[in-house]
């Protein structure tokens, strides 16, 4: 498999100019930041030998013109390292931005197009770790971990090159452990891997956890369950601290490994130095070079350890998002062209197959519905009611048969294009954390504020929506919980209304109303479904009564199709329901008392 930093490094490609810049910048500021040791080296040879220091023999014999000299140079480097040193934090950290906004964005949307069977198989707690904590773990290390390791890199080279040109003999030995710090490092980083790996699958499971509570605390609350709750929450975080606590052992062990490799550089060149210093064979200035360059080149290697633990946590996030952004598509965007303003409407279900895994749903559903017409399904729960609106709208592909949308198989035409033909309203209605009027205009943005009030008296939400504190620029809180359920569900409607769909789908769409509400409603249905195409579910048969058709379905098939009175006539399941509803007595079941 690919490793995780060649596949960040492909993904950055569009990217490249400001990364060659970045990469500039660190360098030329890691050559000023070296230079320094230098001059100091210089000085010390100007205040030992005066006019015979190096200095002089490149023909400046004046003492007090080369301390001058070094002071202007020292001025000069110490601006260029600032320099390089602003320019190359300004120029990674926004790339850091740069690439984190991409890269989140391009996950968010990759997600959007995943099929329904994702999510059923994914923890939303998971995903929100990917696009969230995975991305600004990756942004840590491109904000800091790759400059650090190119001005690791290019301060051995420049300071090796400074020893071989001063003393072959000490730079030989105070180099020796470079390559035995190296190795240490890409060793621990490698066994590092796989204990991040498993940190970032914990904090996903903790995310889910603590996502799943939230988002149910009325539940947790009204079943006195906070304790238990808090115990599961507190369960989780031991795992990730315990995960976490295994990868601190390990990566702690870095730096005093480092350390003491470093330790015997420093001491080979301190001593061996010396001791060339003390025979002549070693210029004094040459000497203090050299000791304060093996400080320069062998005490940031100690960064490797933050550096190693920064890359190895970010691989793993970024190994996480990457996989995530090659999740396969299994019901592909692309498509035949379709323009709302030709949609007639006419639907056809042709021998329907669908399953939830093993569970069988749908079995060779068969349904006609003529443009224009109201139809509406009935069943008990797991039915396949839901099932099909959902095959309609592709969230799902069935196994066997097709939708055919005025002829054309669904699976042939822009995803897209036949979403916006459709208006949906379902029993689990989803708000957006904004204002009411955001909220009505959903499906269709541009529209004004006459075109959102008018939709949303024919939802009959104006008379409640006027009364909030703010009217229509009211915002109704996070999934609008600031509203009643009936309150949202008439929102939704109106949303729906204001798409002016040539198909609509109502999915329990009074489920969550009380009698009065409902009747309200169903006065706006009434002349909502006039000349469009409707597919209704509902288990309250009272708003499905003026149906064109009705089918009832058992356990995935059609059992029973016919208008409201014909279904009623035929004395079957749907007239067994109606009775059940309306509170008149079952002659089934007077029959049976009658035995008794």
């Amino acid at each position: 498999m690919t490793s995780p930093l060649r596949r960040l490094l492909q993904y950055t490609r569009p990217h490249r100019r400001d990364i060659v810049l970045g990469t500039t910048y660190s360098i030329l500021n890691k050559f000023f930041d070296v230079l320094p040791e230098v001059l100091i080296g210089v000085a010390v040879d100007v205040v030992v030998n005066r006019q015979d220091s190096f200095l002089a023999r490149m023909g400046l014999s004046s003492v007090s013109m080369q301390l001058l000299l070094l002071g202007l140079l020292t001025v000069l480097i110490w601006g260029g390292e600032s320099l390089f040193q602003y320019l190359y934090e300004v120029k990674w950290r926004n790339l850091a931005q740069t690439i984190q906004h991409g890269l989140r964005m391009d996950a968010y949307r990759h997600v959007q197009q995943l099929d329904m069977n994702y999510f059923e198989n994914q923890s939303t707690g998971k995903l929100l770790g990917i696009l969230n904590d995975d991305i600004n773990q990756m942004e840590r290390f491109l904000n800091g971990g790759i400059n650090a390791i190119i001005q690791v890199f290019c301060s051995s080279i420049l300071v090796s090159a400074v020893f071989f040109v001063l003393a072959p003999k000490i730079a030989l030995i105070a180099l020796l452990p470079v390559p035995l710090i190296l190795y240490g490092a890409f060793w621990f980083q490698r066994r590092l891997e796989p204990r991040y790996a498993v940190v970032r699958e914990a904090a996903g499971v903790l995310n889910g956890r603590l996502n799943n509570n939230l988002l149910g605390i009325a539940t947790i609350k009204s079943f006195a369950a906070e304790e238990r709750e808090a115990e599961h929450i507190e369960a989780a975080s031991n795992i990730y601290r315990e995960h976490n606590r295994a990868a601190i052992r390990f990566s702690s062990a870095i730096t005093p490994v480092i350390r003491m490799a470093i330790l015997s550089g420093f001491v080979a060149t301190l001593v061996y130095g010396g001791m060339l210093t003390l025979s002549g064979e070693l210029a004094v200035g040459g000497y203090s070079v050299l000791v304060f360059l093996t400080q320069r080149l062998l005490w940031p290697l100690t960064g490797l350890a933050e550096i190693t633990d920064l890359y190895q946590r970010s691989m793993a996030s970024t190994q996480r998002v990457l996989n995530l952004l090659e999740t396969p598509l299994h019901i592909p965007y692309g498509g035949q062209t379709l323009s709302r303003g030709t949609v007639k409407g006419q639907l056809q279900f042709e021998g329907l197959h669908f399953a939830y895994g093993e569970q069988a749903v749908l079995d060779g559903v068969e349904v006609t519905v003529p443009a224009g017409q109201t139809v509406a399904f009935v069943g008990s729960t797991g039915s396949g009611k839901s099932t099909l609106i959902k095959l309609l709208l592709r969230f799902y592909t069935a196994q066997q048969g097709r939708i055919t949308l005025d002829g054309q198989d669904i699976q042939q035409l822009d995803l897209q294009g036949l979403r916006r033909a459709i208006g949906y309203v379902s029993q689990d209605t989803f708000l957006t954390d904004g204002t009411v009027a955001e909220n009505i205009a959903y499906g269709l943005p541009e529209a004004s504020r006459e075109q959102i009030i008018a939709a949303a008296q024919a939802a009959e939400a104006h008379a409640f929506i006027s009364q909030l504190p703010q009217g229509y620029d009211t915002r109704v809180g996070e999934r609008g919980q600031k509203l009643s359920g009936g309150q949202r569900q008439r929102i939704a409607l109106a949303r729906a209304v204001l798409k002016d769909p040539p198909i609509l789908v109502l999915d329990e769409a009074t489920s969550a109303v009380d009698n009065e509400t409902e009747a309200a409603i169903q006065r706006s249905l009434d002349h909502l479904v006039v000349g469009r195409t409707t597919l209704m579910i509902a288990h309250r048969l009272s708003t499905i009564r003026n149906a064109h058709c009705i089918y009832v379905l058992e356990q995935g098939r059609i059992v029973e199709h016919g208008t409201h009175d014909q279904l009623v006539a035929a004395n079957g399941s749907y007239a067994s329901l109606w009775r059940l509803q309306t509170g008149q007595r079952d002659p089934g079941n007077d029959l049976g008392l009658a035995a008794l």
